[in-house]
């Protein structure tokens, strides 16, 4: 048994006031001398007996009544089981989930507002000396800080759904943080939740000075579907083609849902998808051909019909399709005039043909292709503005001279980490492999045709193999040799071709069948690494083209709910932008310089951690956390609160001392009134 306020025992002195009064007003009989004293002898005897046995009685219910009395002002209490609790005031930290998963029902009310009246019983049951935190998921800095009773309640008034969601090891550290900062002796820690397995990362818990105590709240309904995500089967989205989207959809229940239905939203035009059936606890994928009739950026949106949880039935995403792709051909003579018919009569496709003596390093950024046309050299100068071009998303294709200085040429292989170009062999090698995996020829053949007719060189340069350099073949001679081979530098890439242009070397430039898809592919796989949508908290970094001429223009970015100013950051030809936490709600955000036509789209969703419905019992919460836990159910509000005030204060037992102390006073007063000593 410990005590709230133990320097009150010192009034057990007092005890000693009634023992003194006893001890000097305790009634002397005084001798009396008669003849016969007998009778008088056994009177006196009895009457002295009786009045020392009620003399006493009265001064232990005077000494118990004061005993008890000091008690009850001292506060005493008996320690919940396993918990730390001690005398003096407490700091408080309260977690209320407010994450999507909150919105689901329980019972005949949100878990959101079950979780908010646990919340306010657990406030109600600490006093108003204690200091109280009330922690959300959406980490605001005005919730780092302990609240006074009254302005916690009002605090969690203002709690709403948010599209956060938090790993509640993050949670708790900083609610330690929070209740460590305090001056109270105690440290009390709850976590209202519903437990879903997902963002409990909690381990044994073993903290001896702070008190861990779990409120798990279930929904009476675990069903859900979402759509978890989507992409383009080709990273280039065309004109006048199927352009096939796949989507993936997952049924996150425990039993099968039928007659999902599908829609997509595109150029404010609603087209139905159809309906699907998903199995219990399975992801299903769907393709849907989206139309693209005009050049520019679209916004799209996919949307499932599913309740009662809907944070995750819609799917936002952006694409753009350029009006034309740019492509430099380089050369130190003349161009190849097969790799200028090449896109002579594409209107998609300008090609710009440049001397190596004359070029202008600042317009490689606004060229989606960069060909080396049989160079003989290659200047330093231009070797370093390739790589930073590559850096940036750039790809570059280099087809040798036959008397290319290959000193320069495996300085440029050197700085993309590609293998080298070998010395020249007379030998005629034949083409016998042709990567359909790879994106520039994954698309381009309805079907894969074993009579393909493939090239033959007369003269090439052996590509060496590098260990380190990460080539991805894409046309391979029959002996194992590469013809074409790719290699990734940042966001850009680097292509080789082992053989020059001429037809006393190859009949490559013939082959229209190879030659032609694969240029366009090499132009077009410039902008494959766009995403077409991005996640609410977690793709807080953005980058595209930097399209600022001064430094004093600034870039906004504007959705439904308003606009803001995101963190900027120029590198080289590009910008990185930092949302920052800015992004607060799914849809469609437009980047600007200034008013007009925006200059890049993003689509943005909510994180899919909350869609899953797969929570953490009791038994569960017990076993993973360990004895030191507390876990707390209750029913009734009364209950509950009476429950949090054991858990967190022990069992008091004032209230008994105070009747004690009544019931011995009580007594003394009916010995003082009936029990008469004759």
């Amino acid at each position: 048994m410990n005590f709230v306020y133990p320097l009150f025992l010192w009034a057990l002195l007092a005890i000693a006031i009634p023992i003194i009064i006893h001890l000097f007003h305790f009634r002397r009989f005084k001798t009396v001398y008669f003849t016969n004293v007998k009778f008088l002898k056994e009177v006196k005897e009895q009457t002295s007996a009786r009045s020392k046995i009620k003399h006493l009685l009265v001064l232990l219910t005077r000494v118990l009544a004061i005993a008890f009395l000091v008690f009850a002002f001292a506060m005493p209490f008996i320690p919940s089981k396993g918990g730390q609790s001690s005398a003096g005031n407490t700091d408080v930290s309260i977690f209320f989930d407010n994450s999507f998963s909150m919105a689901a029902e329980s019972e005949d009310v949100r878990l959101l507002e079950k979780a908010r009246s646990r919340v306010e019983e657990i406030v109600s049951a600490y006093s108003v000396d204690d200091r109280i935190q009330i922690l959300t998921a959406d980490f605001e800095g005005r919730d780092q800080r302990l609240l006074s009773k009254e302005d916690a309640l009002t605090r969690l008034n203002e709690v709403a759904i948010t599209y956060n969601v938090r790993d509640l090891s993050k949670v708790l550290a900083r609610q330690k943080q929070a209740v460590r900062t305090g001056k109270n002796k105690n440290k009390e820690v709850y976590l209202v939740s519903d437990f879903q397995k997902n963002i409990t990362d909690l381990e044994r818990y073993e903290d001896s000075t702070i008190n861990l105590n779990l409120v798990p709240l279930q929904s009476v309904q675990n069903q859900n579907v979402a759509i978890d995500t989507a992409w383009f089967q080709s990273p280039v989205q065309s004109l006048n083609q199927p352009n096939p989207l796949v989507v993936k959809v997952r049924n996150l229940s425990d039993r099968e849902i039928p007659n999902v239905r599908m829609s997509l939203f595109i150029d404010n035009q609603t087209r139905p998808i159809g309906t699907l059936t998903i199995p219990a606890q399975t992801s299903v994928y769907d393709t849907i051909d989206i139309p693209v009739l005009r050049t520019g950026w679209y916004e799209a949106k996919l949307n499932i019909t599913d309740f009662p949880i809907e944070f995750d039935n819609d799917y936002y995403f952006t694409f753009n399709v350029d009006e034309q792709v740019d492509i430099l051909q380089i050369h130190s003579g003349s161009p190849n005039r097969f790799v200028s018919a090449t896109f002579k009569d594409n209107e998609y496709f300008k090609a710009r043909a440049q001397n190596a003596g004359q070029l202008n390093y600042t317009d490689f950024p606004n060229y989606d292709l960069v060909i080396l046309d049989e160079l003989t050299s290659i200047p330093s100068g231009l070797i370093s503005e390739l790589k930073n071009y590559a850096m940036n998303g750039g790809n570059v294709v280099v087809f040798p001279h036959q008397e290319a200085n290959l000193g320069d040429y495996n300085n440029l292989t050197k700085q993309f980490n590609a293998n080298n170009y070998g010395s020249l062999d007379t030998r005629e090698r034949k083409v016998s492999f042709i990567n359909f995996e790879e994106f520039i020829f994954n698309d381009v053949f309805e079907e894969r045709r074993s009579n393909l007719k493939l090239p033959t060189t007369q003269s090439n340069f052996k590509i060496s193999k590098r260990a380190s350099s990460g080539e991805e073949v894409i046309l391979r001679y029959r002996d194992g040799g590469t013809f074409v081979g790719k290699y990734r530098k940042g966001k850009g890439h680097l292509f080789l071709c082992a053989a020059p242009l001429g037809l006393d070397y190859s009949d490559f430039v013939k082959n229209g069948e190879i030659f032609v898809p694969m240029l366009y592919k090499m132009a077009l796989s410039a902008t494959s690494e766009d995403k077409v949508a991005y996640v609410i908290g977690r793709d807080e970094v953005l980058e595209t083209d930097n399209r600022a001429s001064s430094s004093e223009l600034v870039y906004k970015m504007k959705g439904n709910k308003g606009e803001f100013i995101p963190e900027q950051r120029v590198m080289g030809s590009r910008v990185v932008l930092g949302m920052n936490n800015q992004v607060r709600s799914a849809g469609f955000y437009d980047l600007f310089l200034k008013e007009g036509e925006p200059l890049d789209k993003f689509g943005f969703n909510y994180d899919r951690k909350e869609s899953f419905l797969s929570f953490y019992n009791q038994e569960e919460l017990s076993e993973l956390l360990g004895e030191k836990v507390a876990i707390i159910e209750g029913t009734s509000a009364t209950d509950f609160t009476e429950m949090i005030t054991t858990q967190s204060k022990g069992t008091a037992l004032w209230k008994w001392c105070l009747v004690l102390a009544l019931i011995f006073l009580a007594v003394e007063t009916l010995l003082l009134r009936l029990w008469k000593v004759k």
